[in-house]
Parts: structure tokens; sequence; C-alpha cells
């Protein structure tokens, strides 16, 4: 999805202040919880794969800026050119507009025969953010989550508010006070608009398998894939079926 223009994340990113692309990605797996983040990296065109050398190659958990390209390059991974990931759409946008809707953060949840989980979420921000802003979506415990006892969670949304509001790990607090992965992302993402006046969306798994899916703001598109079934949609009424 990192690929795809049309979400905000890797090649599809919202421009800063200064109309140039600087993105947040995380990864978390839970049997052991470890977990890697990158935060304002510029020239990597899949930051969830960063974040994961972050996890599995250093014992930190958050590089940021130039030291994140620079262990990208120790790595082995490929910094494209100054810019190239900025497209013909954000940057027409930027120039016109005083204020650019966005776009959705990406998440991707999963969950193996064996009960393993994890999760990972990359975006690229909100439109004209100040140069060096960093994101909920870099933040374990606000924009990603996974614990193989409970839970795993992906976010979207006013990144600061979701910061603030640790929103990944108060849906897997409530799931751990034995709310069902539904009840406990709906609960949530509405307790966090309520008390903090901006708008968020979360998807779930839980440690069985079942799906929680909740957003306070008018549409999030989401996906999933269980007992050979599509499951998809974009509005809160929405749950469309295709058999696989």
């Amino acid at each position: 999805m990192e690929l795809n223009e049309v979400f905000n994340a890797g090649r599809g990113s919202v421009l800063n202040a200064d109309g140039e692309v600087e993105m947040d990605a995380s990864v978390m797996v839970g049997s052991d919880l470890s977990a890697g983040a990158v935060t304002v990296v510029k020239n990597i065109e899949h930051p969830i794969s960063l974040a994961r050398l972050v996890m599995e190659k250093t014992d930190h958990v958050l590089l940021a800026g130039d030291g994140a390209e620079r262990f990208a390059r120790e790595q082995g991974v490929p910094l494209l050119p100054s810019g190239c990931l900025v497209t013909d759409r954000r940057k027409r946008n930027w120039e016109k507009e005083k204020l650019e809707i966005a776009g959705e953060t990406v998440g991707a949840l999963a969950i193996d025969e064996s009960g393993r989980l994890a999760a990972a979420t990359s975006t690229g921000g909100r439109a004209r953010k100040l140069v060096g802003r960093s994101s909920d979506t870099c933040m374990i415990g606000s924009g990603t989550y996974a614990d193989d006892n409970v839970g795993a969670v992906s976010t979207t949304g006013h990144g600061e508010t979701v910061a603030k509001f640790c929103l990944a790990h108060a849906i897997i607090r409530d799931m751990e006070y034995g709310k069902t992965a539904q009840k406990a992302t709906t609960d949530c993402v509405q307790r966090m608009t309520e008390r903090l006046h901006n708008t968020a969306g979360a998807i779930t798994l839980s440690k069985d398998g079942d799906v929680g899916i909740g957003f306070s703001t008018e549409h999030m598109s989401w996906a999933y894939i269980k007992d050979n079934e599509l499951h998809y949609g974009a509005t809160l009424n929405d749950d469309n079926v295709d058999p696989l």
C-alpha cells in the first residue's frame, strides 16, 4: 500500500510545510512485544520495512530522520533521489490549497494458526505539518500495538489526539478488562473523540481472531479476510462480503 498513491503513506504521502515528504512507520509482534519504528524519513520507498529492520537488527525501538536514513544505508536499503516520493497530485494540492485533506494512513494486522499476532502502521502524517513533526504512527501504544495475550491494533486519524489518548493501548486495555474487539474499539474511539474533540479510527484483532472496526470520521476504508471470505467497507454501516 505504500506504493499506492491513493493512500497517505509512502509514495502517496502528503507534503509538509516545505512541500516535502516526511514519513513515519511502526511494527510490533505480540509474542515478545518486539517493536521497531522510524520517524521523519524522507527518501525511503517502504518505511515499514525499515521499521522492521529497526526491530530485528537493533536493540532500539525508534530511529529518526538522518539517523534512520543512515541506518537504512548501513542495512543496504536503497535511498531514492530527493523529492522522488512527491506525487503530482499532492504537489498540486499543496500549491493550491491552504489545507489539504490528508487521506488515510495504512495499517495491517495479522494472526497466524498458532495465535501469534502482528501489527504495522505507515503514514505520511498531516498535510502542511511543521518540518520534523512526528505522528502517533511511530509511537508504540498510540498508533500500533500487539500482544499475543490480548490482541493487536492499528490506528489512524488526528495524530496528536491519538497520541495523547494512547489509543492503540487503550483498546488493548479495554480488551484485557473483558470487552470484545469490536466493543473495545468502538468505545475507545468514542471516548477519545468526546474527551479531545478530534476524530480517529482503529482496526483490531483479538487473540482469538475476532475483528473490531471503529471510527469517528465520516468514513474509513477497511477490509479483512476470515473463513475464506473478504469483508470490506468504508462507512459504519458497511459490511460487504465476497467469497474467496
